[in-house]
């Protein structure tokens, strides 16, 4: 499970997958809050990591990874969302939690047919905050 959320958070970290047009440090900070997310193809995750994680690997799905951090430190959160692909419609985005030795990410799959911009609404409530939303956008391609 560590290797799991060490894949995660490269895969959080690295822009190297898609060129995008969110902020450039990829995270939303709300006070002692701080949201870090990114949007990746699943094929990018070894066979393992996404077995582990309970994810399918396919060239037509994408993972969509949120990481809670309260002072510094992994919060458990309530994360929601909705993408908008290139119809335009907002789809909702189911997350599951994956827990590994302390670290704490939410991730989602989303169906991406086509290169394009995606926009993402993201809710998050960490512990007994205020709920804080945010979006952005991000170009992303099927994967290889």
């Amino acid at each position: 499970m560590r290797r799991l959320a060490i894949i995660l958070m490269c895969a959080l970290s690295l822009s190297a997958f898609a060129a995008d047009y969110a902020k450039p440090n990829r995270q939303e900070t709300f006070g002692d809050v701080t949201v870090y997310y990114n949007a990746f193809a699943s094929t990018t995750l070894s066979a393992d990591v996404a077995k582990s994680s309970g994810l399918i690997r396919s060239k037509q799905l994408n993972v969509l990874n949120i990481t809670v951090l309260k002072t510094g430190k992994p919060a458990p959160s309530v994360v929601a969302g909705t993408y908008k692909d290139l119809t335009g419609r907002p789809e909702p985005l189911t997350f599951k939690q994956v827990t590994d030795k302390g670290w704490i990410s939410y991730i989602a799959q989303f169906p991406v047919e086509q290169a394009g911009t995606y926009t993402f609404n993201i809710d998050v409530k960490a512990g007994n905050q205020d709920n804080h939303s945010f979006s952005f956008n991000q170009e992303l391609y099927p994967g290889e």
